[in-house]
């Protein structure tokens, strides 16, 4: 597989290739550091970001390479270049290609353009690699048995919940999105998608919309903002309205299995989707977390550049 640019594109042996790779890269950041050595990476971002950016300019330093990273407005793109001529440039002084970006298409048409590996790191549909950065925290957390944990999500059904299904699918895990019913639910075509997976893989795969019911019994409460980027800012009353009810508070927290935590991709709004006892309680890992979205962009870098990731199939 050349590129990642869905969660659904990954195979369980690749997603314990990569965990496990991203673990040795968190006790030793620079065991590979000539992996990349006189090569580049692009880094191309039209949303604004703290953790992606930080986490891929590091990564490829720690490989011994360099990033170089791209505004949405640096580009012939604002000016009518194509998708597939950008791609097939990047290609020609790039090692590989990062993208943070709103439309699916675009990346999935900048992986089919380009000749090197391209990793989504965000569009509004999917997020692959903060999956794979959570789920190395569940590993560290949890160890490698996960038989009768449950791992809520609650909030929006957005690229989050999306990304939250399809990954615990894989996993063989129980999966849980607790969300509004109507406009704010998970996409029914991903989770078509996640229950498919979930019949080869073992993995239950949950839509509810009582928080409560999500929360009782679960070993990991995620939850995301409520408004990202993109979202219409005339939503945000009827939203925040719909959406209050599943906000992670410590009632909800106190329903978990005793060594239950707290997870956030972040950036956090404390007060709407979670309460700051909550997120800056004993229980949440969120820093953790995050350091691991350097681990794993940094092992998804070696291993998709090398050609060790097979793909679903």
């Amino acid at each position: 597989m050349k590129d990642l640019l869905r969660t659904a594109d990954l195979s369980r042996a690749d997603v314990e290739l990569l965990l496990a790779t991203a673990a040795d890269f968190a006790k030793d950041p620079l065991r590979a550091d000539t992996a990349l050595s006189n090569r580049t990476v692009a880094i191309y971002m039209t949303k604004p970001s703290t953790r992606t950016r930080l986490a891929s300019e590091t990564a490829v330093a720690h490989l011994g390479g360099t990033p170089i990273f791209i505004r949405g407005d640096d580009l012939q793109l604002g000016r009518g270049e194509t998708i597939s001529d950008t791609a097939k440039i990047i290609s020609q002084f790039a090692s590989a290609l990062i993208v943070r970006t709103h439309k699916q298409s675009d990346v999935d048409e900048l992986g089919s353009a380009s000749s090197i590996p391209v990793i989504n790191a965000l569009t509004d549909d999917d997020h692959p690699t903060q999956l794979l950065a959570d789920w190395l925290t569940i590993r560290e957390t949890f160890g490698s048995d996960i038989a009768g944990r449950k791992f809520s999500y609650f909030g929006d059904g957005n690229n989050m919940s999306h990304a939250w299904l399809i990954m615990g699918a894989i996993m063989g895990a129980h999966v849980v999105a607790a969300t509004p019913e109507g406009a704010w639910a998970p996409d029914e075509g991903v989770v078509k998608v996640a229950r498919e997976i979930a019949r080869d893989s073992g993995a239950t795969i949950e839509i509810v919309h009582d928080p409560r019911a999500a929360a009782q019994g679960a070993s990991v409460l995620y939850t995301d903002v409520w408004m990202s980027m993109g979202d219409p800012e005339s939503q945000r009353v009827e939203k925040t309205r719909v959406l209050a009810p599943f906000s992670v508070n410590e009632e909800l927290m106190n329903l978990a299995t005793k060594d239950g935590i707290f997870m956030h991709c972040l950036p956090a709004h404390r007060g709407e989707e979670v309460t700051a006892e909550v997120i800056d309680g004993p229980r949440s890992v969120i820093w953790r977390e995050a350091l691991h979205r350097r681990t794993t962009i940094q092992a998804l870098l070696f291993h998709l550049i090398n050609g060790d990731i097979k793909g679903r199939g």
